[in-house]
């Protein structure tokens, strides 16, 4: 089995944008709010993606 250990920063920076995201959302006053809760979907689609490529590393190549 294959891992691909250079994705592993995507998943780090999902889990960063998740974490940091998730109080702000609730914290911040708007419009400021909207901007994190884009950067809790953007960790999410990175951390999906970071998990996906370092488990199934030629998931995207034919």
């Amino acid at each position: 089995m294959n891992i691909g250990y250079q994705y592993i920063a995507l998943i780090i920076a999902g889990l960063a944008g998740m974490i940091w995201g998730l109080p702000a959302t609730h914290r911040l006053k708007s419009p400021y709010d909207i901007a994190a809760a884009f950067a809790v979907l953007f960790g999410v689609v990175l951390f999906a993606l970071g998990v996906l490529l370092t488990f199934i590393p030629n998931f995207f190549s034919r």
